[in-house]
Formats: C-alpha cells, structure tokens, sequence
C-alpha cells in the first residue's frame, strides 16, 4: 500500500509493464476477496459488509500509514475529485450488487465488463490517450471471450440491463478520476481512504434496516476481506497511475480467468469447454496487448 512519488503526465512516464502487472494481481486478490465476500453476504445484509469491511479497511490503512511513520500519505490534495472518485466507487458497488438480485449473475457479470470498453473510450476522450485500432481490436476479443465463458442469456435485452451496464460506466469514470489523481501526485493511500470511507458512510445508511448480529467467525472473514480488498484497491490504484485507463482496463479480464482457477481449486468445480475456450481468449487478447505495448516502448526512446 506504499505510495508512489509522483509522476509526470507524460506518456514517457508510464511504464506499461509495470501497470500490467499491477493489475493482473490486483484482479487476482479481488477474486479471492470476492469469494469471501459472496459467503459473508449469504449471512450478512450487503450494506453492512460495507460498511464493516470499509471501517476496517480504512483503520488498516490508517495503520500502515503511521507505522511507516508517513503520516503525510494521509494528506489530501485535491479532495474535489477524491470525492468524485469515493461517489463513483460507491454507486457503481451498490448499482452492480442490485443488478445480480435482478439478474442471472452470468448475464450481470457480463454487461459489467463492458467496463474496460468504456474505460478504453473515456481515456481516449478524456485523457487524451493514443489508442490505436490495435487495442481496440484486443479489448473487442477479450471481451468476446467473457461473452464465451459466462454465456448471457436472453433476459440481458430487458431494461434492467442498464443497470450493470450504469455500474461499468460509472466504474470506468472512477478509472479515469483515478488515473488524474495518481498523476498529479496525490498518495495511493489518501486515494483508498476517502473512497474507502465514502462506501463506508454508504453502508452505514442502511443500518436501520436490519442489521445482524457479528460473531468472532464473521468478524475474522471480515479482516481477511478488509486486508484483501485494501491491498486490491491500492494494486489497482498504482496499476492507473503507471499506466493509461486504455491499457490497464482490459486485463480487468482475467479476473473470470482467476475465478476459474479458484473453482477448480478450492471447490473442484472443473471448467467446461465454454470456460476453457473463453479463457485462452482472454490471455491471448491480454498478451497481445502486452506484447505490442512493450514493443512501442522498446521503439520509443532513446530519444
């Protein structure tokens, strides 16, 4: 979770690679983080896994600031569009959790990867990102291959479809905000906290209705989740920071790749052919993509 000095906006800064990598990990925590997840939420109401997760998540980070006696990570500069940043993480959290009480969870997980899709647009339009039909083309296979290995249905054409694909939207805005704020110098863990404790204060608006008591097993899930997803968030955060919202986005993917891997693992779920085909897709849109960029980076200067 340690913060990074800041970068210059220039795209010679970034180093593609690097954010890959980032993400990639950050996407392989935030699977294990969702499997815990999904069990607390069959025994405890959503907004309290919130809330709870958030409050812990924001004490931890609070924590590995002071002792690394960097109380000065705690600052924030710009809190205009931390704030922004904390909203959007909040709605596109509560918008996707209620698309998967409307929607089979297939169809749901699906539309929200529309996700780097958007996120590769906005970069382009907002950021001013170079992207060329090359990576159009691999983010346009990758998520093929999640259409392959989740297989929607036809209820996705209803209206309640707009609901995760809001929840993708709002999610790539939060990446571009993201991107802005770890460019301009502003502390991975300033970024987590605010956010952090804007989904927490969501949470907690749902406490008058009903929540459930926590005993010890619950309360040692809920670190376990609190520390996975904080070490997630500020994965993802320095993933944006060293990379363009274009290129980091799409390896937003393999997370359907690391669930597999977890199903087999954990449960003995073993994949179907639906599963292994839309998974070699998804690494072969991820590769290419890294392998181009490391090439243009190759190609890019000495001077």
């Amino acid at each position: 979770m340690a913060s990074s000095p800041p970068l210059p906006n220039a795209p010679s800064a970034t180093t593609p690679a690097r954010a890959i990598l980032l993400m990639v990990a950050a996407m392989a925590v935030l699977t294990v983080n969702d499997a815990i997840a999904k069990w607390l939420t069959q025994r405890v109401p959503v907004g309290e896994v919130m809330a709870v997760r958030g409050m812990m998540v924001v004490a931890l980070a609070v924590a590995w600031a002071v002792a690394r006696g960097q109380l000065n990570d705690l600052r924030v500069q710009r809190w205009r569009p931390n704030l922004a940043r904390g909203a959007l993480m909040a709605t596109s959290t509560f918008l996707f959790v209620t698309s998967l009480s409307l929607l089979p969870i297939a169809d749901a997980i699906a539309i929200s990867f529309a996700g780097p899709i958007f996120g590769t647009m906005l970069g382009a339009l907002i950021l001013g990102e170079q992207v060329g039909w090359r990576r159009w083309s691999a983010v346009a296979v990758g998520f093929a291959g999640v259409l392959v290995m989740v297989r929607p249905t036809p209820e996705t054409i209803r209206l309640v479809a707009l609901i995760p694909l809001t929840a993708a939207l709002l999610g790539a805005l939060r990446d571009v905000v993201t991107r802005r704020l770890g460019t301009g110098g502003e502390s991975t863990v300033a970024i987590l906290v605010v956010s952090t404790a804007m989904v927490t204060l969501a949470g907690l608006v749902t406490l008058p209705f009903g929540w459930v008591p926590l005993g010890w097993p619950e309360l040692g899930l809920f670190a376990a989740t609190a520390a996975l997803v904080a070490t997630a968030q500020a994965l993802m955060i320095e993933a944006l920071r060293h990379g363009e919202v274009g290129l980091v986005g799409p390896f937003k993917y393999t997370s359907l790749v690391w669930a597999v891997l977890l199903g087999a693992l954990v449960w003995g779920d073993v994949p179907g052919s639906s599963i292994w085909l839309g998974s070699a897709i998804v690494i072969a849109s991820g590769v290419y993509i890294w392998r181009r960029e490391a090439a243009l980076a190759r190609a890019r200067p000495a001077a």
